[in-house]
């Protein structure tokens, strides 16, 4: 097949959102996968494209039906709506981002006879409000996608219980930008711990303010100068900002609210380690492979976290950062403790958490892992099915 036809290979996507700041990685696949492509999202009621206004009310229809347990009714309003897309654009491939609007568009896709890959993140596998509830309908889309792509071994085991082929699975974390996050110099850079995220229990803000606040206990006056910086908001950034106060922390926790990744990019340039305690949420929430790890990696800083979900897959403790147990902040405290007092060692754990980033897990990486993935479950176009019989 040459590289024309190759590239005229047509995809539909199908995504709850593009807007969010932390949806960062749809707007990566959407930018950077080498398509004919299309896309349609749940949240996006635009006059002006009839059949775009018409998919998100029907997802807004899916997710009323859901919260009433109707789920193999729910599936029906935004499948009708695809099944209309799938006809006007006539996709090689429907891939849906996230396992519930996989779910809602899946019947779409059998109807038409489309193969369909579903791209589960994090919540969507683990959340209880999520998983737990569309459990049965999971086994069903499971028993009809052409693959699943996740972020981690441990949410490939879980595809895999609910009944996912092994062989058509495809680990691959989302990645970062190598030509955005660099620069970092944590050998110089002042006493400053960052944090980046949603303000979200799976992010563990709390648990990482409090183990902040231990090094004042644990490190003595040389933490006196020390900060926390954390950017993002989200429901916990109140019970945070009260956190701080109760501890005394006014003068060395700064919030500075969501960023865009330009500016997150600047700001671990500015610091010595990369903070983020995540921890399996009340609810079940838990972490993929977050993306801020990745990036703050690339931007040659150590990263202190948890061995959470499929964070110990791209950082290796004691080589590329430090990880703790999640809930132990007294741990967590002691390794901001030695990066805060020993730069050298802040520099070579970054040193090496970038270069294996390099070599594994950048966007370019995803997006040849996605492509790939997903050329290799569309069907043959009529140009490479003549190539098979020539040779």
């Amino acid at each position: 097949m040459s590289g024309t036809e190759l590239n005229n290979q047509r995809l539909l996507v199908f995504a709850p959102t593009r807007r969010a700041l932390s949806e960062t990685f749809i707007r990566a696949n959407l930018e950077g996968l080498p398509f004919e492509l299309s896309a349609y999202f749940g949240d996006e009621f635009q006059g002006k494209r009839p059949l775009a206004l018409a998919y998100s009310f029907g997802i807004t229809l899916s997710k009323v039906l859901t919260r009433l347990h109707l789920l193999r009714l729910a599936g029906l309003p935004a499948s009708l709506v695809a099944w209309c897309l799938i006809q006007k654009h006539r996709p090689d491939l429907v891939l849906a981002e996230f396992g519930f609007e996989a779910v809602r568009v899946m019947e779409a896709a059998v109807w038409a006879k489309v193969p369909l890959v579903a791209h589960f993140r994090g919540s969507d596998a683990s959340a209880h409000d999520r998983l737990g509830l569309l459990e049965g309908r999971y086994r069903r889309l499971l028993g009809v996608v052409s693959g699943v792509i996740v972020k981690s071994r441990p949410m490939a085991q879980t595809m895999e219980r609910l009944g996912a082929d092994p062989a058509h699975i495809l680990i691959s974390p989302s990645g970062a930008n190598a030509q955005l996050f660099r620069g970092g110099n944590p050998a110089i850079a002042p006493p400053v711990l960052l944090a980046v995220g949603r303000f979200v229990a799976k992010k563990g803000p709390l648990q990482t303010v409090r183990a902040f606040g231990r090094c004042s206990e644990q490190g003595g006056t040389a933490m006196k100068t020390a900060e926390l910086w954390m950017v993002g908001d989200g429901p916990l950034l109140v019970a945070a900002q009260a956190l701080v106060i109760q501890l005394g922390l006014q003068n060395r926790v700064r919030f500075l609210g969501p960023k865009p990744p330009v500016a997150v990019a600047a700001l671990m340039r500015e610091v010595r380690a990369f903070v983020q305690h995540s921890c399996v949420a009340p609810d079940g929430d838990s972490e993929g492979s977050p993306v801020s790890v990745m990036e703050a990696q690339l931007s040659g800083l150590p990263v202190i976290s948890t061995f959470h979900a499929g964070i110990p897959e791209v950082v290796i403790d004691q080589t590329t950062g430090l990880l703790v147990q999640e809930g132990d902040e007294r741990a967590m405290a002691d390794c901001m403790i030695e990066l805060l007092l020993d730069p050298s060692r802040a520099e070579a754990l970054g040193n090496a958490g970038r270069n294996r980033v390099l070599r594994h897990y950048t966007i370019d990486h995803h997006l040849r892992d996605v492509t790939a993935f997903l050329r290799a479950r569309m069907p043959m176009s009529f140009v490479g099915q003549e190539l098979i019989k020539h040779v």
